[in-house]
């Protein structure tokens, strides 16, 4: 139940037992405040509701540490958590006990990030702050989660969220990738595989004369070190996947032509080792969309070679250059955002259905677990689909239909009267 006890120096000391039997006391000015405070206590010691009011002054910082090393998560999800927990979270709740971080606080840095970083990021961020909160509520440091209720920034579809190209445009860019990386590519777009997946493909997971593959290992890197994971993102990932006829045949170019790795795997460098993704994009991949007119444009003016683009603000430049490559090289460098590697994949998908496939067939070749996943977020509008949507109702017609005199209906006594 507790007791109080009047100090020498005039003030008022609840004691009370906390829920593992421990000895616990704070110092109240008044012996009405101190009576109010343990029943309180007491209350929320029978409710299972109990919370130490000295463990709020443990620091944000400290704790959130912890919380990262305790989870369980994959090495790129957890390398992403605690790159977004350093920048953002803890650069501003670092030295701040559990027990001063209110609603408002949080709600006006949401505000705030909202300002410098994207809908997504702000997300992000607030996931992690919230998770380390509720952590440190079933550690009964916290009474409560100051996250919950906080307004979020909506996500909203961007003009180049849907970066889906043709058949004919991608045959277009497939020409302009270099012979070594032209099977990544087509692996990509004609078989849906994600980026790890080519990179960790091996070829006792091929079968060329069967036209499919295995998906077995993901390729993940981390801080530019690449390691083999031995199984895919989730269960639906680990599938087998048909191999279009092109694809198939640049497979078994690459064969040829480039000696496998050390452990049999299908794509490598001149080195050896492993692709990395941040310098096949730097150095393969938005070169490739330049030379292919998909990232900006370079004219030949007969005594040099004219760049045009647009930044990373979205303002259009104009450059002249005395060789392409350096024109190539520079756009590579300086363009704003454009189709990813990644949209290979959403094309894969947004194509197959165009043409009808079912969603769930779609869904299992690209190794989703839910339909819905494949709905929302690989599949776009095709470019013809208003004519598709027109051709539905080509043989409509408003014709009116002519009466025979037989069946033609007599007015009736009270529209002749009327008339």
């Amino acid at each position: 139940m507790g007791h109080i006890i009047k100090t020498k120096a005039g003030t008022y000391r609840a004691n009370w037992r906390d829920q593992t039997d421990r000895q616990r006391s704070k110092t109240f000015a008044t012996k009405r405040e101190a009576a109010a405070f343990l029943a309180e206590i007491n209350s929320s010691l029978n409710r299972g509701s109990y919370v130490d009011p000295h463990a709020g002054k443990t620091k944000l910082g400290p704790y959130a540490e912890n919380w990262l090393k305790s989870r369980n998560h994959e090495l790129a999800t957890a390398a992403r958590d605690k790159s977004i927990m350093r920048n953002h979270v803890l650069a501003r709740w670092q030295d701040i006990p559990l027990g001063k971080i209110d609603h408002s606080a949080v709600q006006a840095w949401i505000t705030d990030l909202g300002k410098r970083l994207s809908p997504a990021s702000v997300i992000e961020c607030n996931r992690l702050l919230s998770g380390v909160l509720r952590s440190a509520v079933r550690d009964r440091l916290i009474g409560a989660n100051p996250c919950e209720g906080v307004r979020l920034p909506r996500r909203r579809r961007q003009d180049d969220d849907d970066r889906i190209i043709t058949r004919e445009e991608f045959t277009t860019l497939l020409r302009h990738v270099p012979d070594r990386y032209r099977a990544v590519v087509a692996l990509a777009a004609g078989a849906g595989l994600r980026w790890g997946e080519c990179a960790g493909l091996r070829w006792d997971a091929v079968d060329l004369d069967a036209g499919t593959l295995r998906v077995l290992r993901v390729a993940v890197e981390i801080n530019g070190h690449i390691t083999i994971k031995p199984y895919p993102k989730s269960r639906a990932g680990r599938r087998e996947v048909p191999l279009p006829g092109f694809t198939v045949d640049l497979l078994t170019q690459h064969r040829t032509a480039f000696p496998a790795g050390p452990l049999g795997e299908v794509f490598t460098v001149r080195s050896g080792n492993l692709m990395s993704r941040h310098t096949f994009r730097a150095r393969v991949w938005r070169p490739s969309l330049v030379r292919a007119g998909l990232l900006g444009s370079v004219s030949n003016l007969g005594d040099g070679f004219l760049g045009t683009w647009t930044d990373k603000s979205g303002s259009e430049r104009r450059k002249r250059f005395a060789t392409r490559e350096e024109a190539v090289s520079h756009l590579a460098q300086h363009a704003g955002e454009s189709l990813r590697f990644h949209d290979l994949r959403h094309c894969y998908a947004t194509w197959l259905v165009s043409e009808g496939v079912p969603v769930n067939d779609v869904a299992g070749l690209i190794g989703h677990e839910q339909i819905s996943t494949t709905l929302n977020r690989y599949t776009h509008a095709s470019r013809d689909r208003n004519n598709r949507a027109r051709a539905v109702f080509a043989d409509f017609s408003l014709t009116p239909v002519r009466e025979s005199p037989a069946e033609a209906v007599r007015p009736s006594p009270e529209d002749e009267a009327a008339s």
